[in-house]
């Protein structure tokens, strides 16, 4: 039985264009896409309608983090362990946002700021308050991508700080929304299989920001300090709290193994994962539900000052059942990363020593030394796996009605 959806958002000047297209399924699906000769951010939405086979397999994920936290890392893994590399769409804005794949999209959510640069200046808000972004039009277009549907997304330039004539965006098998508010809005929320915060302290978060702006871009501390200073608040609002949402934390803290560090060098990241998630087994550390703490530095892990610390054990987490695997340090050789791997379970792997590959694939990436990398692979190997399982029930689930 086929399902039909209009969706109807203001727009102006309107043509449209029908196509045909298969479903995953085998089944024929009808769409007609209302396109909009003009954008603005007064007269933004679109319409469109849809007829399908309304048995879509479109698995969404959210990311979580502030700007400059390592989402644009974690994307580029993610999108590795799935292959094929992600590019913005061809043939179409060089400005855009969006990155797709073979497998995967990733949708940025500032493309639904609905106040520009210079709209947020003239109101005094940030992109971190929620008055600034258009959760209605958030909410419409995740629901019909994970529905089968494709939209027509905004795409907020960062260079102009405007919004540009959108972009037709198809249904992946997977889409990915990150960006500052991927769990603010409930409806949002509800429509995420699986959900990652990265959590950064403001210890390492200062570092970092040190490191890249005075480095690379030439800030002064003092303003530095004071753009910190200026989006905290907000931040502490609007962001921090999404963390409570999510299936998947991975917090990264300043280092123990050094007395009094402040240079964010070496880190102690810390996978927190929540118990009782569908399709979701937490990984674990030498024994499930136990309490480890282990040094494996020695003959088989070269390991040079300060070390290597890894604790594994059960904890709460805003009143959830967690399970939290913790390293402290950093590598000295990669490929000898198989020998922690070779004591980690649960990690969803195809073949041994498949982390470790991942790892030295792309040693070039940020924490790709610490447990930043570590942990981000091992999160992306877990969402190939739990896609892989609903895929498997929603294919049992339509065997099933056939007989």
């Amino acid at each position: 039985m086929a399902i039909c959806t209009v969706y109807t958002t203001q727009s102006l000047n309107t043509i449209s264009t029908p196509t045909t297209t298969k479903t995953n399924l085998g089944f024929n699906q009808k769409q007609v896409f209302f396109f909009t000769k003009k954008s603005s951010l007064s007269t933004r939405r679109n319409s469109y309608f849809s007829c399908s086979a309304g048995d879509s397999k479109t698995i969404v994920i959210g990311l979580a983090a502030d700007s400059g936290c390592g989402k644009s890392t974690f994307m580029r893994r993610l999108t590795s362990v799935f292959g094929g590399a992600a590019e913005p769409p061809r043939g179409g804005n060089p400005d855009s946002n969006t990155l797709i794949s073979d497998t995967t999209t990733v949708i940025c959510l500032d493309d639904y700021h609905s106040l520009d640069r210079t709209g947020r200046k003239e109101k005094g808000v940030t992109a971190l308050d929620p008055r600034a972004n258009d959760f209605d039009l958030m909410y419409e277009q995740v629901k019909a991508l994970k529905n089968g549907i494709a939209v027509e997304k905004p795409i907020y330039n960062h260079v102009s700080g405007l919004l540009d004539p959108p972009e037709l965006i198809q249904p992946p098998k997977i889409l990915v929304i990150e960006g500052l508010h991927p769990m603010y809005d409930s409806r949002v929320r509800d429509l995420l299989d699986f959900s990652i915060y990265l959590d950064i302290s403001n210890e390492v978060k200062f570092a970092w920001k040190i490191q890249r702006d005075m480095a690379e871009r030439g800030h002064s501390l003092e303003s530095i300090k004071a753009s910190i200073e200026a989006r905290k608040p907000d931040f502490d609002a609007y962001i921090d709290p999404q963390k409570q949402y999510a299936d998947a934390v991975i917090e990264v803290l300043p280092t123990t193994l050094i007395p009094d560090d402040n240079e964010g060098k070496v880190l102690r990241v810390r996978l927190i994962m929540k118990e009782g998630v569908k399709y979701f087994s937490p990984v674990y550390l030498f024994d499930e539900g136990s309490t480890i703490s282990w040094i494996p530095c020695g003959r088989k892990l070269t390991c040079s000052y300060p070390g290597i610390k890894f604790n594994y054990g059960p904890d709460s987490y805003f009143d959830n059942e967690v399970s939290v695997l913790e390293m402290d340090g950093q590598f000295d050789r990669l490929d000898e990363l198989i020998y922690v791997e070779s004591h980690l379970s649960n990690i969803s792997t195809k073949f041994y020593g498949e982390v470790t590959q991942q790892m030295l694939k792309h040693a070039d990436f940020p924490g790709s030394n610490n447990g930043t990398g570590l942990f981000q692979t091992m999160v992306g190997l877990k969402i190939r796996d739990l896609y892989e399982q609903i895929l498997a029930s929603k294919v049992g689930a339509l065997e099933a009605s056939k007989a």
